[in-house]
């Protein structure tokens, strides 16, 4: 599947540093329970893992559907996506090498009905610089290539435009940390040499998300 022209083997990168795949089992199909509403499968994987992932059962409700244009991937494809990495940032998603299915509502929690828009939380500047760091890095660590900085999955999950993505990563040019062609951007030394510090950030990351989910584990045993 290609978003604009772009392949879909891409890492998201959450704005506590882990990198992610997402895999969508397209189209949404209504849920076999019985129940009203409609489901989509996928898989989360974290990268840099030994195989740790989150297969996730995303169930529509009533009212997100009532303010997507379609079902279709190019209408649903990026609040999905956004949806699932905010959960991961809210250390709802469990990784796991087994993996058991997770339910995520894609729901009105991420939608602003007053505004009409998607809202999954304002990032200043550096917060930005920071997440397009992360993500070059990770992208030409874990698949290579040049990476697409236009992604409006990016803009809409730290509430700003394409555009202004761009002028950060330019700005991360200038620094000599990346090279900027058009809307793709390719890694330099200087941003590869961060290796460790990235590294250290989603293990931080992914240290706290398995206390959460051991602790609730544990409570739910005893």
């Amino acid at each position: 599947m290609t978003t604009n022209g772009q392949p879909s083997a891409r890492v998201y990168v959450t704005l506590s540093g882990l990198p992610l795949q997402v895999e969508l089992k397209w189209p949404f199909h209504k849920s076999g329970s019985g129940a009203d509403f409609f489901v989509l499968h996928g898989d989360v994987k974290l990268r840099n893992t030994d195989g740790l992932h989150a297969p996730v059962a995303v169930n529509l409700t009533e009212t997100v559907r009532e303010v997507l244009p379609s079902l279709e991937p190019n209408d649903a494809e990026v609040p999905v996506i956004n949806t699932l990495r905010k959960e991961a940032d809210r250390r709802q998603l469990q990784f796991l090498k087994s993996g058991k299915l997770v339910p995520v509502q894609f729901s009105s929690r991420y939608y602003d009905f007053k505004r009409n828009k998607w809202i999954f939380g304002k990032a200043n500047d550096e917060a930005i610089a920071l997440l397009l760091m992360r993500k070059v890095f990770w992208h030409t660590k874990l698949i290579g290539g040049t990476v697409w900085i236009a992604d409006p999955a990016e803009a809409l999950y730290v509430e700003s435009t394409v555009p202004h993505l761009l002028d950060v990563a330019r700005g991360l040019a200038e620094s000599g940390l990346m090279t900027i062609e058009g809307e793709l951007a390719s890694a330099n030394a200087a941003l590869m040499a961060q290796a460790e510090k990235f590294e250290a950030d989603m293990k931080t990351a992914q240290t706290e998300l398995e206390k959460k989910h051991a602790f609730e584990d544990a409570r739910r045993v005893g």
